[in-house]
């Protein structure tokens, strides 16, 4: 956002990409696009020493792969993307039984049930997944179990196939296993993968350089090719993203995804029409 507003923007990354948790194609389309976009990034580097000179600018001196040391000078704000640490401590959880994992985060089995009875933890103090919508989804079926009658006994929340999304610069979304993952899980010659990149007919008037990418990855397990994962970048990936979730969830294979009938002319379309 800072670079779009014509900022002179540097990102200090520790590896060679970043949103490290998602597909390495979102990785690394994603990076490549951040720096054709003029985002400075530099690779592999973990800052060493922060100053602050008389006018109030900072130099932030960084260490790379090698080791060796450089300075950015004349930076007028620092932002440290450091995730969060959860509140826990020295609240009473502890003296109450409550056990508490070397990161801070409680605890919980399926049914949101802490170590000691009747004391519940969801959302992000359990470190599960951290995303606002998914403490309401649990916070919900848990009052529910609680106080919703005998039919709710065994409500829970189910954590798998969670869809997730990043608003960067092209928009992102996944949901289900990386290629990697569902590799780990099922064996390279049980998976399949199915992509395709593009560019989307939104830039179509538009100049080259303002054109982004739009990339997306259906991965496939199975004699019944069943979707075990689905990553896309690119305008509409967040909404797009919600629909395809519920096709997921519901145990879709590719040939149900074949079957859908096209709506031309979409981004979208590209995902029922894969070869």
């Amino acid at each position: 956002m800072f670079n779009a507003l014509g900022t002179e923007t540097h990102l200090f990354i520790r590896g060679e990409t970043f949103l490290r948790s998602f597909d390495p194609m979102i990785q690394e389309s994603v990076t490549k696009e951040y720096e054709r976009l003029g985002v400075n990034l530099h690779k592999q580097s973990n800052a060493t020493k922060v100053e602050k000179d008389a006018n109030g600018k900072l130099s932030v001196t960084y260490k790379d792969a090698s080791g060796a040391e450089s300075t950015v000078t004349d930076v007028d704000h620092l932002i440290w993307a450091i995730g969060r640490t959860p509140e826990t401590r020295g609240i009473g959880l502890e003296e109450a039984g409550v056990k508490i994992n070397d990161k801070g985060y409680i605890e919980v089995d399926e049914y949101q049930n802490s170590t000691v009875e009747n004391i519940f933890a969801l959302g992000d103090a359990t470190g599960k997944v951290e995303l606002t919508p998914v403490a309401i989804a649990a916070g919900r079926r848990l009052a529910h179990r609680l106080f919703g009658g005998e039919q709710f006994s065994a409500l829970k929340l189910n954590y798998d196939n969670i869809p997730s999304v990043v608003f960067s610069h092209p928009e992102v979304g996944s949901i289900g296993l990386t290629e990697p993952q569902a590799i780990e899980k099922y064996g390279k010659d049980n998976v399949k993968v199915y992509k395709t990149g593009f560019t989307a007919m939104y830039y179509a008037m538009m100049e080259p350089e303002d054109k982004g990418p739009t990339n997306y990855k259906l991965v496939t397990t199975g004699p019944e090719e069943k979707v075990v994962g689905l990553h896309i970048m690119g305008i509409g990936s967040a909404e797009m993203l919600q629909g395809f979730g519920v096709a997921i969830k519901m145990g879709a294979t590719k040939a149900d995804f074949d079957n859908c009938v096209a709506i031309h002319p979409t981004s979208a379309e590209e995902l029922v029409t894969l070869k």
